[in-house]
């Protein structure tokens, strides 16, 4: 729990206790208000700074079941009370004999305390009497002062119930107190299970998207490197070059991203343009290519390489098994705040004996939005109405690139 939080909890206890102490005694009219505020201020001082080691205490067993947090409030409570409790006496002992002087001044009669403690009240003898007409003779003396004991010093047992006394009333304030600080302890410590819940939740995803996002590359490159054996062995020396260039463009552009971040949607446009090149090494005379990027929505943040699968597949289902030209087009377009995406292409569709490929790269671009957007994305596939193939990615419209 943080310090600051401690510290002003204590500040807010002995505030709120003097502000309360100091209303009652203007209420029922207490005298030497002046003498009593600092006195009483310094009592809240002292309070305070015990208030602050009984945290020191209470802070070890932290980590502890509420049981022991509240069996050692109880305990450490009790000497940090009886501390306080001392240095109230201490503090305003003088002023109880501020009040017995000033009682004595307005009744004519000494107040004193002897060498033993007790307090003493002196009584003044009264004056002679004047002889009366029925003793004109006669001298009438008053009779001699006198002097009482009005409490006799405390000894033993009284002097601690006094203190008790005393003690037991801070003894329920410093529980209130800890009462406060355990509540407050038990929020810090569900707050931080919370966070440290949600950097496990995220380092989780975080490690499902890189999972996701490295099944890509082997995958494509099996087909790359099939690729280019076949033109060097037939003897197709120059869009062999052509396309280890396009390679290395490719891979250089793709792996230069983090796997878990989002990148500008011009870029991973630019990433599909450098693969689609590739694969017009292969298919110089079938693979045409149509792409509708909107300027407004070229730094849209978008998974990296989330098209990669889907124009793959377009290349490997449509134009691979295609004799003639086919449209590969790739088109972004916004509604109502949300971000479309679309890969389609004019080809010959799918058939049954398209095996698993392409299933599998739809569910690792359908696992990557879910793990990235939750119930918030959303994948549409099938065929298209005029021929080909058509799958539409809708996620959230985001221009955030923190």
């Amino acid at each position: 729990m943080p310090l600051r939080l401690v510290v002003l909890s204590i500040i807010g206890l002995w505030l709120t206790y003097f502000v309360l102490v100091t209303l009652r005694g203007v209420v029922v009219g207490l005298e030497f208000q002046e003498a009593l505020l600092w006195r009483r201020l310094a009592v809240c001082l002292a309070g305070g700074g015990i208030t602050f080691g009984m945290w020191l205490v209470l802070r070890l067993v932290d980590a502890s079941g509420l049981l022991v947090k509240t069996a050692t409030a109880l305990v450490v409570a009790l000497p940090a009370a009886a501390m306080i409790a001392q240095v109230n006496q201490m503090v305003f002992a003088d002023v109880q004999e501020e009040l017995y002087q000033k009682y004595a001044e307005e009744q004519g009669v000494v107040i004193r305390r002897d060498e033993a403690g007790n307090l003493l009240l002196e009584i003044p003898p009264l004056p002679r009497a004047e002889p009366s007409r029925a003793a004109p003779r006669q001298a009438v003396d008053s009779q001699s002062g006198r002097t009482l004991v009005l409490a006799p010093a405390p000894k033993g047992a009284e002097r601690w119930r006094q203190l008790s006394e005393i003690a037991l009333g801070r003894y329920f304030l410093l529980l209130a107190w800890a009462a406060l600080y355990l509540a407050m302890l038990a929020g810090a410590q569900a707050r931080a299970a919370q966070a440290r819940e949600e950097r496990f939740r995220t380092a989780a995803k975080a490690a499902e998207l890189r999972s996701l996002r490295y099944q890509i590359n082997p995958h494509f490159l099996f087909n790359t490197l099939n690729s280019l054996s076949s033109l060097v062995i037939t003897g197709k020396d120059t869009r062999a070059e052509a396309m280890i260039q396009a390679v290395s463009n490719f891979y250089r552009h793709s792996l230069a991203e983090e796997p878990t971040e989002d990148v500008a949607l011009e870029d991973e446009i630019a990433l599909q343009r450098d693969y689609l090149a590739i694969e017009e090494v292969r298919f110089p005379e079938r693979l045409l290519v149509d792409i509708d990027l909107p300027a407004h929505l070229e730094r849209a943040r978008v998974p990296g390489m989330i098209l990669q699968p889907l124009v793959e597949n377009s290349v490997r289902y449509a134009v691979a098994r295609s004799t003639t030209p086919v449209h590969v087009m790739v088109q972004a377009f916004d509604v109502d705040g949300r971000l479309h995406l679309v890969v389609a292409d004019d080809g010959p569709g799918l058939d049954d004996s398209s095996g698993g490929g392409f299933g599998i790269g739809l569910s690792n671009v359908r696992d990557r939005l879910r793990a990235r957007f939750g119930d918030r994305a959303q994948i549409l596939t099938g065929k298209a109405p005029d021929g080909g193939y058509r799958t539409e990615l809708i996620m959230p419209l985001d221009f955030n690139d923190e």
